[in-house]
């Protein structure tokens, strides 16, 4: 059935509750730092919004009880509209500071917890401590996943909580239960950000920047505290951190707990790992040749090999810190370097990361498919091709794997597309559009200038709905337009 019971939506009510109660609770964190800095103006704002969504959550909880397991249809539609609603709660601090409009304001809530990176802030060198706290800790909580957060406290059957880890694209266990899993997986990602913002702060950053940048380079989010990112500080060493940090945060994480383990030779053998450095060493090598030869950055060939290295490692983990920026990047970079970008941007980073897009799994195991499909060809019609990858462990890999792997890449197209023809209608400038939605969908952040504050309200709910689809990996989102589609038919 496509429609929901009843019982089902009181159940999805419910479990929005508690995520409300959540996430009213993290709200109230930022007025620490309201109290630090002495930004008592924002104290009002960020109260009155913990309040309201810690009201709405009790009423949801304790107004709706759930009244049915949660099948994967409950779990999906659920995942597709948590999202919304908790973008729509994270966006009250911005809107009753009086600083964005509330259009804009749902928009960077929806970029920071879905970790994309794009900003509705004109002047980022003038956005408060607390603001600027409050955009690096969604990108965090983001990185995680809202559903996954809440999964190491929910009291849940094991059913329910396998339909709910599973409808935010995740399907990797490191323990024997989906509930040990996520708060293994908790413990990893705050040890990282600990390591994240030791590497900052000894790079050369004061301690608030130090956690800004953990929070955002490990959740692959992207947010800058400056308008011109990264370039702000001018320092290779910061620069060397943030690509350490961005590559830990688009790798999977049940890779992470093996190497923690001390099977550190299973990160060379992973086919992730060879599709990303293998992304990385070809696209840096071109780009660099690119900008040398156009002398972008002058006659210096390591100054021309840095500014390649970061934009292609901050592409492929989908993280968006930029040290390149407009005019350059789409009048010199343009041909060779935006080509590349956005189609590492497409490619995206690990499964089961912080990272957006394809995913390199999603490539590489088309790239393993072609070449077996190759040597089908070739091989006499009775032989027996072995079809294995090595993903943390050694797996086998059906025609059906193959099958949905393409079907997604082939949705995500056509998503891509749709997304590139509207924007069109606005703007004229074809290489840009595409470089822009691509960072979008694929939940990066990388900018050409084409977004900003005055762009149309029509383009700004695009992005907003790109960045949703690409963060839930389209499929539940899919479902639950294909449900609303059915029940007003019905109602008809």
């Amino acid at each position: 059935m496509n429609r929901l019971s009843r019982r089902e939506l009181k159940t999805i009510m419910h479990y929005n509750g508690g995520v409300c109660l959540f996430l009213g609770i993290a709200m109230l964190i930022p007025l620490i730092v309201s109290l630090i800095y002495q930004e008592y103006q924002y104290l009002t704002s960020f109260f009155s919004s913990a309040i309201l969504t810690m009201l709405f959550g009790l009423v949801c909880l304790k107004g709706f009880k759930k009244e049915t397991t949660v099948s994967l249809k409950v779990a999906m539609v659920f995942s597709t509209i948590i999202w919304l609603l908790v973008c729509a709660l994270s966006a009250l601090p911005y809107y009753l500071s009086g600083e964005l409009s509330y259009i804009n304001a749902y928009f960077e809530a929806m970029s920071g917890f879905t970790t994309t990176g794009f900003s509705m802030y004109p002047n980022l060198d003038a956005v408060s401590y607390t603001i600027n706290f409050w955009r690096a800790f969604t990108q965090w909580l983001g990185g995680l996943g809202i559903i996954f957060l809440v999964l190491a406290l929910l009291r849940s059957t094991g059913a329910d909580v396998m339909r709910l880890y599973l409808a935010e694209g995740r399907d990797e266990r490191l323990q024997p239960s989906i509930r040990h899993t996520t708060r293994t997986i908790i413990y990893i990602y705050g040890f990282f950000t600990i390591i994240a913002i030791i590497l900052f702060k000894v790079a050369g950053m004061n301690i608030f920047d130090s956690i800004f940048h953990a929070f955002t380079a490990l959740s692959t989010g992207g947010f800058g505290m400056h308008n011109t990112s990264l370039l702000f500080y001018n320092s290779l060493w910061i620069e060397i951190a943030a690509m350490i940090v961005m590559m830990i945060g688009a790798t999977n994480f049940a890779l992470h707990y093996t190497v923690l383990k001390g099977n550190w030779k299973e990160y060379f053998k992973d086919i992730e790992t060879k599709v990303a450095y293998s992304l990385i060493i070809i696209a840096t090598l071109l780009v660099t040749v690119m900008l040398y030869k156009n002398q972008v950055y002058g006659t210096d060939l390591l100054l021309n090999f840095r500014y390649s290295l970061f934009q292609i490692v901050s592409a492929v983990t989908t993280t968006g810190l930029q040290t390149a920026f407009y005019p350059d990047i789409i009048t010199k970079w343009i041909g060779l370097g935006i080509f590349l970008i956005t189609l590492l941007m497409v490619i995206g980073a690990g499964s089961c990361s912080t990272g957006g897009g394809i995913k390199w799994l999603r490539f590489g195991l088309l790239i393993k498919g072609m070449l077996w499909q190759v040597k089908s060809f070739i091989f006499p019609g009775k032989a027996v091709l072995s079809k294995k990858i090595h993903h943390v462990t050694e797996l086998g890999v059906t025609d059906d794997v193959i099958r949905v792997a393409g079907a997604f890449i082939f949705t995500y197209f056509l998503v891509y597309v749709a997304s590139i023809i509207i924007l069109l209608f606005y703007y004229n400038d074809f290489p840009q559009v595409i470089f822009e939605v691509a960072s979008a969908l694929s939940n990066v952040g990388l900018s050409s200038g084409l977004m900003t504050t005055q762009s149309p309200t029509l383009v700004k709910i695009v992005f907003i709905f790109d960045f949703w689809i690409g963060r839930l990996e389209i499929w539940p989102v899919l479902l639950l337009i294909s449900i609303t589609i059915q029940n007003i038919i019905n109602r008809r």
